[in-house]
């Protein structure tokens, strides 16, 4: 296994039940602007492991992302702990999350997916099949676009502030610029649905989203958590805004600590 770098966050003495969390793209584990640096109260009584995916973050570069293998690293991750953990993913990493417990779900005791990329899981909604043709219908990204510009259009190209383009958040950007399309990824549903632990989708209401962001990627995303949510048999949470765990903090936390207990 590639020597994935993971924030530790821990106030129980190493007594609390590790919990597993998965970022999604431009960012890394510990990020405060997309990553799970909000969830930190968590770690008052369980372990919190935040990964780097290869690429990202502190993680060595291991050439191109791929869901499958950042699949590998967590079934690695997971049965190296004592009884299992909770596992969280968000986006890609969502994706990644579900691909993970679906090949080892003896070693994941909840699953929590925030906006997961499973579009194989509304293939056929409208808004998904409209954002699947637009994607594929595209060229790959030209090598003269650089992680810098690439970054500037994907957020104040679709009404939203850019982050400051640190050299850390320009790697992570050149990384997702490269990884492997997700909607590749055929998600493994029927394994959520018969596990023995309980899956939770949250999904932002996205209706405060700057245009086109909303069109483009809110309601593809809106769609795949409904329609993972209803074919897994998951509880679905609908919260304020479009990246839930950073805009409403107290809510996913307080129903992380609900799954939890």
């Amino acid at each position: 296994m590639t020597a994935l770098h993971m924030t530790v966050w821990d106030e129980t003495g190493g007594q609390g039940v590790p919990a597993v969390f998965v970022h999604n793209i431009f960012t890394w584990g510990s990020d405060e602007a997309y990553g799970f640096a909000a969830q930190r109260p968590l770690a008052d009584r369980n372990r919190l492991l935040l990964v780097d995916r290869r690429g990202y973050g502190h993680s060595p570069d291991t050439g191109r992302s791929d869901f499958d293998t950042d699949a590998d690293d967590l079934v690695e991750l997971l049965a190296r702990l004592d009884s299992g953990a909770h596992l969280v993913g968000h986006g890609n990493g969502g994706l990644a999350a579900m691909l993970a417990a679906g090949r080892r779900p003896d070693l994941v005791r909840s699953l929590t997916l925030i906006q997961p990329a499973a579009f194989s899981a509304a293939a056929e909604h409208p808004v998904v099949e409209a954002m699947l043709h637009r994607v594929r219908g595209n060229a790959s990204v030209p090598d003269s676009v650089t992680p810098e510009q690439y970054l500037r259009a994907s957020t104040q190209g679709l009404g939203m502030a850019m982050p400051d383009p640190t050299p850390q958040r320009l790697r992570a950007v050149a990384t997702s610029m490269r990884e492997r399309p997700v909607w590749e990824a055929t998600v493994p549903l029927t394994p959520l649905r018969t596990a023995p632990w309980p899956t939770l989708v949250i999904c932002g209401t996205w209706q405060d989203a700057p245009e086109p962001y909303r069109t483009y990627a809110g309601e593809p995303l809106i769609a795949c958590a409904v329609a993972v949510a209803d074919t897994a048999g998951a509880q679905l949470l609908r919260v304020p805004g479009y990246y839930p765990h950073t805009q409403q903090p107290a809510t996913v936390n307080a129903a992380l600590r609900e799954l939890w207990g």
